[in-house]
């Protein structure tokens, strides 16, 4: 029983961390229906941001949390800049070209972004300090300690924030305008250019706080650690329905706990023949069952057809 208990916590840690990578992803599919499959990497761009602002300010004695919220926050500022450049330059021009080119063109800014990553932080590992309490916290047996409390706890008011933002807002209204049909909602007023930059910035946003978690979570940081994190992002946004904000944020959730479950588990059930390290292989499967059995994801999807 420890070792479910435990494994649920790691699961809803990394699932966390996958529904707000997934978020975005979900939101620019469904205002553009593009997969803009760059968006891990804005993830690693994050992290190695704010490795670089706690780098620096380590030595002047400000407390861990203020050095985090520092680096977040310029981790933040510098992903949404990136991201809205991206759009401006790449995905624009592409915007009523077939879908297959604006596909190619975010892989191509994918391996464009890290290859620049590893000029710029060169290619080796690079540990990421610990700057909050990790002393454990024992619950029913398992541990879990503040850095994976704060990654649940910021991840639920985020999607809280983000559904209000979008159901609330005159931005929100603007972003189901868009959604729906952007001539029309140019006609009544909307400027849908204006409204597709800010998506994609908020995506980043989400992205760049998901890779400060990640690198706090996980102690390091380094220019290819958000390939796997996006891709797997992206399986969970199918899997709970992508272009669905909430089926973006249960699939992260599912997956997150199906991976830590199968890692804790999956020695047993192959006889030792397959080890944790093997946790990757569910993501996958999982991403072959959902478009095989349901495409459109667990809660479906909500974007309705262009005229």
């Amino acid at each position: 029983m420890d070792v479910f208990i435990q494994q649920l916590i790691n699961g809803l840690v990394l699932g966390s961390m996958y529904a707000l990578v997934a978020l975005g992803y979900t939101m620019v599919y469904g205002i553009i229906n593009l997969i803009n499959f760059a968006h891990g990497e804005i993830l690693m761009v994050g992290a190695l941001v704010s490795w670089t602002v706690v780098t620096l300010l380590g030595d002047t004695g400000w407390p861990g949390w203020m050095l985090l919220s520092l680096s977040l926050l310029a981790a933040m500022a510098v992903c949404m800049t990136l991201s809205v450049v991206i759009e401006r330059l790449a995905y624009r021009p592409l915007r009523n070209a077939p879908r297959l080119a604006p596909l190619i063109t975010a892989m191509g800014i994918s391996l464009l972004l890290q290859t620049l990553a590893m000029i710029i932080w060169k290619p080796d590992y690079k540990p990421y300090p610990i700057l909050l309490d990790d002393e454990p916290y024992e619950v029913m047996g398992a541990t879990i300690n503040l850095v994976q409390i704060l990654i649940i706890g910021v991840t639920a008011m985020t999607l809280a924030g983000l559904m209000l933002l979008i159901n609330g807002t005159r931005l929100g209204r603007a972003m189901r305008a868009t959604a729906e049909n952007p001539r029309v909602a140019q006609l009544m007023g909307v400027r849908p250019d204006l409204v597709i930059a800010a998506t994609f910035a908020i995506g980043a946003a989400l992205a760049a706080l998901a890779g400060v978690m990640w690198a706090a979570n996980y102690g390091s940081v380094q220019h290819t650690m958000g390939f796997l994190p996006g891709i797997k992002a992206f399986t969970a946004a199918v899997f709970g329905g992508i272009g669905n904000l909430p089926g973006a944020m249960l699939g992260g959730v599912l997956l997150g706990i199906i991976e830590a479950m199968g890692a804790g588990y999956i020695g047993d059930l192959t006889g030792g023949v397959l080890g944790s390290h093997y946790q990757d292989i569910f993501a996958f499967a999982v991403l072959i069952l959902i478009l095989t059995l349901r495409p459109q994801g667990l809660l479906g999807e909500r974007v309705a057809d262009r005229a």
